[in-house]
């Protein structure tokens, strides 16, 4: 891999893991459109993919810092009882909610990465995601509280699991971690601020985990002479991206709350069935 190329993937990551697109789906779809000869699956990979996801690690964690610090404020009980307990409450939902991720990531992702790992796979999938943003669109829509603000901490533990239920689309190529877990946000009645908000904060515990998953599977693998350098690079580039990625969407969802996902469903679409017919 060039640095060029490292740096173009990095970019896509950085964007593609919080834009409810699919950063595996353009991981797998975008080398093939441009005839790169790079094995996502190859050892020579895991090093690249481990910086990248502590790149974007690193950037959410950045800006939701606050949002951190108030949490753990409140659950301290410096802030008051109520705020305590509904922080508690926040901690223990994300914590429910990233459960299913792990016990079907730890069962399955590799028999679903080997099945439906290919770019013409995640090009189907990504048409599917779109037909998923503007179906949960339309279905919002209809509802009499379709802009209802309900806070995160109002979810019940129901909710939570089904959210990252959601969440678990994502271990296809082409479903959006991000855009499955909003999904499941505004189906429990949450505004698009406050499902981005939660599927934001739920990924920093799930791509920490898969980064030291994936370091622990590198542990064997010899670093090719400037690999570690490339890999570093990209995983700055992939953080500065992720992070203006970031403040781009929470402004974005929370100045178009009736229709949000639209676009994004749009272009899931029009990328997928692209890539399908031109890699066919």
């Amino acid at each position: 891999m060039t640095l060029l190329q490292a740096i173009i993937i990095a970019i896509i990551q950085g964007a593609t893991e919080l834009f409810p697109v699919s950063s595996l789906g353009h991981a797998a779809i975008v080398p093939a459109l441009l005839h790169w000869s790079v094995d996502l699956h190859g050892d020579m990979f895991l090093p690249f993919l481990v910086m990248l996801h502590l790149g974007t690690a690193t950037a959410l964690l950045l800006f939701f810092w606050g949002d951190w610090r108030a949490l753990l404020s409140g659950a301290s009980g410096r802030d008051g009882v109520q705020r305590q307990i509904e922080s508690v409450r926040i901690f223990i939902l994300l914590g429910v909610a990233t459960v299913p991720a792990v016990i079907v990531g730890g069962l399955f992702e590799h028999m679903i990465r080997h099945l439906f790992g290919t770019a013409r796979y995640a090009a189907i999938f990504l048409t599917l995601n779109g037909a998923m943003l503007l179906l949960t669109e339309r279905i919002k829509g209809r509802g009499t509280d379709s802009v209802l603000g309900r806070p995160i901490a109002s979810l019940g533990m129901g909710e939570a699991v089904m959210i990252g239920l959601c969440q678990c689309l994502a271990f296809f190529p082409g479903i959006s971690r991000s855009g499955a877990c909003i999904v499941g946000g505004l189906l429990s009645r949450l505004s698009h601020e406050n499902a981005a908000r939660f599927s934001f904060l739920m990924a920093q515990p799930v791509i920490l985990m898969a980064t030291v998953k994936e370091a622990f599977e590198m542990r064997h693998v010899t670093l090719e002479p400037g690999q570690l350098e490339t890999a570093g690079i990209a995983a700055v580039v992939a953080a500065i991206v992720a992070l203006f990625s970031t403040a781009i969407l929470m402004r974005y969802f929370h100045d178009h709350e009736k229709w949000a996902l639209q676009p994004f469903g749009y272009y899931c679409i029009a990328m997928g069935v692209f890539s399908f017919i031109y890699l066919g």
